[in-house]
């Protein structure tokens, strides 16, 4: 194994670390502005792992499939956004 494949590894057991808190405090959070902003948390890193498999499993497809849904995500929040201030700017 090289050093980047080891590099790859260790970021995705980072980006997994971070969904398995953010999960966590979904589970404790109150608020809904703040299971939000985890629940973006959540699916950007789950974005980053499977953008580093597809590097390394060199799939083309993967970028774009990773585009659309970050275009998607980023639409779901700010519509989100709207929602939680009642569309106040």
């Amino acid at each position: 194994m090289g050093v980047v494949t080891i590099a790859l590894w260790v970021a995705t057991a980072l980006l997994a670390i971070a969904v398995v808190l953010g999960v966590i405090r979904v589970a404790t959070a109150t608020e809904p502005a703040t299971r939000a902003v985890v629940g973006d948390l959540i699916f950007f890193s789950v974005l980053g792992m499977l953008a580093i498999q597809g590097f390394m499993h060199r799939s083309s497809v993967t970028v774009d499939l990773i585009l659309i849904a970050s275009i998607l995500a980023i639409l779901s929040t700010v519509s989100l956004a709207r929602i939680l201030t009642r569309g106040r700017r």
